[in-house]
């Protein structure tokens, strides 16, 4: 296999931001987007860059519980949470302590760690009935009640994000299988599960495959289908409230899945085209990750660039009294 880019190789300008006259800001990265058969329908900066896909590859890391049939008796909702990345509300909250209490665990039994609910409501809950956040508030706990499933079914320790834990030998093999390379190396995500590196085109290639997957396919197909259609079905237990992804997807009403990811990964799944897309910015700029996947949404027909989503995330800049003082646009070198 060559060896796959640095992050910094060939990186094109992706997103710039304008005040007035004057160009502020420039966001540079790498943007792939692909069709399961390996074909690159466009790219920009450089496809073999190699990134961690941080969050952005949970419909990834779940394919095990679904594929084992851990999995077979979640319901939808249970499947998105297992995709999220939430921001610690009531519903993902109580959902987790749900699917963790049909289980017969715990809160305890999780290794994601503790955070603070981002979520403003269910923040002003715990202050005012004086509790202190808890690891289901954690952004990943879902997926971390998904590892826990399928530790049931393989019958491994308590320790399921050990990278060489029965759950995580599953995860990365589905990884490397669906992004069509080996993983060189991993990093310890913030959840403290492994998280598996990978070039952005092989995240594109994944993301293609989730798209091409039909329910009459095999049983690798009929997870990925399950799993983008509880995403598409459930945006809001995927982020939340105001968040990129679940904004995006409640405008596309079901044309694409989208996931975000740590340090500006992005990825959308489009069903209906058969694509898949995989973007990261190289200073982590999440704002330009929002601008960017928005413009592809747009460029491939999943989303109206007329919605009032669009301009949350590209377009017109206001400041806090309403008044428009600049522009975040798609460099020269990007899409135009």
């Amino acid at each position: 296999m060559p060896k796959p880019s640095q992050i910094h190789d060939h990186a094109v300008p992706l997103i710039e931001l304008w005040r007035s006259d004057l160009l502020e800001s420039v966001h540079f990265g790498h943007a792939v987007v692909m069709r399961a058969n390996g074909e690159v329908v466009e790219s920009w900066g450089q496809p073999d860059a190699l990134i961690y896909p941080r969050s952005s590859c949970k419909m990834i890391q779940a394919l095990p519980l679904i594929e084992s049939g851990a999995g077979r008796d979640l319901d939808s909702a249970q499947l998105a949470l297992a995709c999220a990345s939430h921001q610690g509300a009531g519903i993902h909250v109580q959902g987790v302590a749900r699917w963790l209490a049909d289980l017969g665990l715990s809160e305890g039994d999780l290794r994601c760690g503790i955070q603070a609910a981002e979520d403003i409501d269910e923040r002003n809950r715990l202050v005012l009935e004086h509790q202190t956040p808890c690891q289901l508030h954690n952004n990943c706990s879902g997926k971390h009640a998904g590892f826990l499933t399928l530790n049931r079914h393989l019958g491994g320790g308590s320790e399921y994000v050990e990278p060489d834990h029965p759950v995580q030998r599953s995860v990365r093999r589905a990884f490397e299988e669906v992004t069509g390379m080996a993983s060189p190396h991993f990093g310890i995500d913030g959840c403290s599960a492994p998280n598996f590196a990978t070039s952005v085109q092989g995240l594109a290639l994944a993301m293609a495959k989730f798209a091409a997957a039909s329910d009459m396919g095999d049983t690798r197909a009929r997870a990925m289908v399950a799993l983008r259609d509880a995403m598409m079905r459930h945006p809001e237990l995927v982020a939340g409230e105001t968040r990129a992804c679940t904004d995006l997807m409640r405008a596309m009403g079901g044309r694409a899945a989208v996931k975000t990811g740590a340090e500006a990964v992005f990825v959308a799944i489009l069903p209906q085209a058969g694509l898949g897309i995989a973007l990261k910015i190289i200073d982590g700029g999440v704002r330009a990750a929002e601008a960017a996947i928005t413009a592809l949404l747009i460029r491939h027909g999943v989303l109206d660039p007329a919605h009032p989503v669009v301009t949350r995330y590209l377009g017109p800049m206001k400041n806090r009294r309403g008044l428009v003082v600049g522009q975040t646009r798609c460099a020269p070198e990007f899409l135009q």
